[in-house]
């Protein structure tokens, strides 16, 4: 499926503890049954067998614990996994990675590098595998479900500006994948003023007018951020094993 190229993934871990009410310890540390969610992310990676290189990229202080993770729950896949620090900013922490495979790696131009968030333990198969095709096939993709909800827009937080139509809306997930030398080169072209307004990568592709194909994602792809999600994913994966 990969066509002989260089397929790279990057699982940016590089979030704090602060929203789950535990600021002590990043939330991708945090047990999710029988091991940290962190390693979940990581088997998914390792399970799907697309990838010639892995890096994920956490908080600096906690590169050593990040490594003593793989050895202890993910120990067959370990020694192809490089733990780099992340940076201030998501952004930031994809370059990181953009770096490290430059540097490390065979990167040319058909490269192509999946990045996901680390605390999205349900990534599946599918999505990953669709993810890496869309990316060879349209140079960027990001993964996606459609919203159920309504949307509403306020412009200042106290009156409806706009109701957008829902059918044409949806929610992003991760990953989001990209050629690798044009992701690099993208992001090397912003300003400081677009800098301070992206919140992720496939927004620079939107920013210079390029085209961002949509994956479908999954509902059980969730984010765990909150406590309740945290719940959540505890039920998920009970059900996963009954």
């Amino acid at each position: 499926m990969a066509d002989g190229r260089n397929i790279y993934a990057a699982i940016l871990a590089g979030g704090s503890g602060t929203r789950m009410g535990n600021p002590e310890k990043p939330k991708q540390f945090l047990m999710l049954g029988d091991k940290p969610i962190l390693a979940h992310t990581v088997e998914k990676f390792c399970a799907v067998g697309l990838f010639d290189s892995i890096v994920i990229l956490c908080p600096e202080p906690w590169m050593q614990q990040t490594r003593d993770l793989l050895r202890r729950y993910c120990p067959d896949c370990c020694d192809k996994i490089a733990v780099e620090a992340g940076g201030a900013t998501r952004n930031d922490t994809v370059r990181n990675a953009i770096s490290y495979f430059c540097e490390k790696s065979n990167v040319d131009e058909n490269s192509i590098l999946v990045t996901h968030d680390a605390v999205r333990p349900f990534v599946s198969h599918r999505i990953i595998e669709e993810n890496v095709q869309a990316a060879i096939e349209f140079g960027a993709c990001d993964t996606v479900v459609p919203a159920t909800d309504t949307i509403v827009q306020s412009d200042d937080g106290a009156l409806i500006s706009a109701i957008p139509d829902r059918s044409k809306l949806y929610q992003g997930q991760t990953p989001q994948s990209f050629n690798l030398l044009e992701l690099k080169q993208l992001m090397l072209s912003l300003s400081s003023d677009e800098e301070a307004i992206l919140t992720d990568a496939c927004k620079i592709y939107t920013l210079r007018g390029r085209k961002v194909a949509l994956v479908r994602g999954d509902v059980s792809n969730m984010k765990i951020t909150y406590p309740h999600d945290l719940r959540v994913a505890s039920a998920l994966m009970g059900n996963s094993r009954a």
